[in-house]
This record gives structure tokens, sequence and C-alpha cells, in this order.
């Protein structure tokens, strides 16, 4: 099972010819650019944010170390793995082509020029380029999603769009052209993104699961996923422009015991035995934690940090991990098992959330300690991952098919 999550064209348009195997292996789908270059930039980025806070290299960035840090993070790595999920499952969803061949690589290409200006460049340049590839992919997948009726999926779009509207407004007001925080348009991003988590992990989390568990069907329940994702959305909502206070702190807890009840009914024991699945299970259960943790962080009684990571790392890069293994496997005609290798890299993301979270709470003074750990668990996973994946991203599918 793929990232087929609902049946293609189930509205009944009909779908364009699937082109023809044909062009460069790498540039056939947006996972393939997508999925390698984040792989490539989680590696490299962690180690060097980490020499950066500890004064080991002097890099003269045109945004403060944090920013950079934060941005790169949210529209560097995980948008790409979005933007390359996003432009392989519209063409299961739809049936229609999306971009391949030179356009596909000329995005990979955009996302890869504002990677490196915003180290070596200057700063209007890497604003511009940063700046121009949600709302370009925001309006292919608009344009796909229409022309098929494929309504189910817009609100995607929308998201996708509201985080365009996140980022030039850090751009603006990293800038000085807006009057506010930068901080607020990146804890803006990372709801954006916690939001795209939440609605599909409640697709393919419990779809997943019930594929491979004889006997089990997982009853969708409507009302809990409307009430979890509202309150959800008011939660961080209230958390990115609200001052801190009870409200926000009991939205925050609120939508933290929705979603483990939300999890307890896909059966997530199930899948121990399973490490493609549970990767899944273990990553979105750090999301109750995350908001717990931002809970308790509108007393002032720790910092908000601890919240932010856990969702960061613990939802963000587990559920990133799970998925570029599961659909590269799919998507180039592999069985759907994890490797060693893989099973390795699940565990090293999995440690680097407990590290970078808990060990701070726990023991202040083990602080920098906790992040060279994590910063050193999380490279080697998305190293592991490169590995196992970089042959098979640049070769054609085993089975013969496009894509």
């Amino acid at each position: 099972m793929s990232v087929q999550i609902s049946p293609a064209n189930s509205t009944g348009a009909r779908p364009s010819p699937a082109p023809a195997t044909h062009g460069v292996a790498f540039l056939r789908l947006g996972f393939r650019p997508f999925y390698f270059g984040a792989a490539v930039f989680a590696c490299l980025a962690i180690p060097f944010w980490i020499a950066l806070f500890l004064g080991q290299i002097n890099v003269s960035l045109s945004v403060s170390p944090l920013l950079w840090h934060a941005h790169e993070m949210l529209f560097g790595f995980a948008v790409a793995v979005i933007v390359g999920f996003l432009l392989t499952a519209a063409k299961a969803w739809t049936g229609i082509a999306t971009p391949r061949g030179a356009l596909l690589g000329a995005l990979a290409l955009l996302w890869v020029a504002a990677r490196i200006t915003a180290v070596v460049g200057p700063y209007s340049l890497y604003a511009a380029l940063d700046i121009a590839l949600l709302p370009i992919v925001a309006a292919i997948l608009a344009s796909i999603l229409i022309r098929a009726n494929n309504h189910r999926n817009l609100p995607l779009v929308l998201i996708l769009a509201l985080l365009a509207v996140a980022n030039l407004a850090f751009h603006l007001s990293v800038s000085g052209l807006m009057a506010a925080s930068p901080m607020i348009a990146l804890h803006a991003g990372l709801a954006l993104i916690v939001m795209i988590e939440c609605v599909m992990a409640g697709r393919v989390i419990p779809a997943f699961t019930s594929a491979v568990t004889p006997g089990l069907k997982i009853a969708m329940r409507p009302r809990l996923e409307q009430l979890t994702l509202g309150v959800t959305g008011l939660a961080l909502v209230l958390w990115v422009f609200a001052p801190p206070g009870p409200v926000t702190l009991s939205a925050c807890a609120v939508a933290a015991a929705l979603h483990l009840y939300r999890q307890a009914q896909w059966h997530p024991w199930g899948t121990r035995s399973r490490p493609i699945l549970w990767i899944l299970h273990i990553s979105y259960l750090w999301i109750a934690p995350g908001f717990a943790l931002l809970a308790v962080s509108q007393t002032g009684w720790i910092n908000q940090s601890a919240g932010l990571h856990a969702l960061a790392i613990g939802l963000t890069g587990g559920l990133i991990i799970g998925m570029i293994t599961r659909t590269a496997r799919g998507h180039t005609g592999r069985t759907l098992r994890a490797s060693t290798s893989e099973i390795l890299a699940y565990s090293l993301v999995v440690m680097a959330a407990i590290v970078r979270v808990v060990v701070p709470l726990l023991t202040p003074g083990g602080y920098v300690p906790a992040l060279i750990v994590a910063a050193l668990a999380w490279s080697v996973a998305f190293a592991l991952y490169l590995f196992v994946f970089t042959p098979w991203l640049f070769s054609t599918r085993l089975d013969g098919k496009d894509g």
C-alpha cells in the first residue's frame, strides 16, 4: 500500500492517460528529488547548526543562527517532504500526471537554490527564492485537484497557501517590513505542518493498520475527527497568536487528551511486530505530550521549547522518516517491509526526540550534551535513509512501471 489514501479519481472524473515510462528516473515523480534533497539536508543542517551554536565555526548568515535553524527545518526540510509527498499523492488521488522531467527538476532546483543562498548568498535573493516554491506548488496541486473534481483534498492546498503566507511573513519581518516577531511566523509554520500531519495521519495510519491486521476493521468516527481537528486548530491558533494564559493552556490540554483518545481507536499495539507501521504510531503519539508541554509552558514553569521540539522532532521528524521510507518503497516497486537499516533509522529519530525533549527538562545542565547526542542520532538516521534509498530513487521501478 502506498500513498493512495483515497480511491484514485473517486469523483468520476476521467483520468488522463498515464505517461509512458521515459526520461530520467530521478525526475519521474515528486518524491524522488524532494525526499533525496530533504534527507541530504537533514544530515547536514543539524550538525551545521550545532557547530554554529557551540561557536565551533564562524559563518556569517543573512539571518541569526537561531532563525536560520528554525526556518530551514520547517520551510526547508519539512516543506520538501510535504511537497514531494503531495506531488506523488496527487497523481494517485486523481489519475492525472503531476510534474515530472524538466518541470520537476526546476522545482527541486528552486528548493536547492534557496537552501544554498540562505548560507552564502545575499538575503534578498534568499528570500525571493525561498518565497517562490510554495505558491507554485499550491497552484499546480489546485489545478490538478480541480480538474479531477477532487474537492476532498483541496483543504490541503489551502494549508499550503497559508504556509506560503507564513513564510512570506517571516521574510517581511526579518527584512523589517512587518512589525512582528519572525518567531510568530515560524510558530505559525509549525502549527500548519502539524495540522497537515493531523489530517493525513487520520487517513493513512488507521488505513495502513487495518490493511495488514487480519480481521481488524477500524471504524472512523466523523464527530471525533471533527472535534479533534477543530480543537487542535484552535489550540494552535491560540498558541501562536494569543498571550500565554489559561485559555491556551486549556485548549492545548484538551487537544492532548483528544489525540490520545483518537489514536486509541487505531489499535496501535497491534503494529508492534511491524516496524514500518509502529514508527507511524509512535511518532503520532508525540502529539499528546507536545500539546501537554505547551499547556504547561503557559504557566511559565517550563520553556515552550520542550513542547515545540516534541512536535518538531518526535511528531514531524518521526512521521517523516516513517513516510519517506514507506512511500519510497511503494513507489519504487518494493515490498513494504522495513530493513534493519530502516528500523535503526526509526529508532534513532525516536531517540533524538526523547533526548532533546526529556533531558533538558530533567537536568538543565545536560542541555548541551543532549543537543549533541540528539543531533548525532538525527543525522545518522537520515544518513541510513540515504544509504538504503539513494540507489532506488535514482533508478527505475523494479516492476517496470512509470513513476
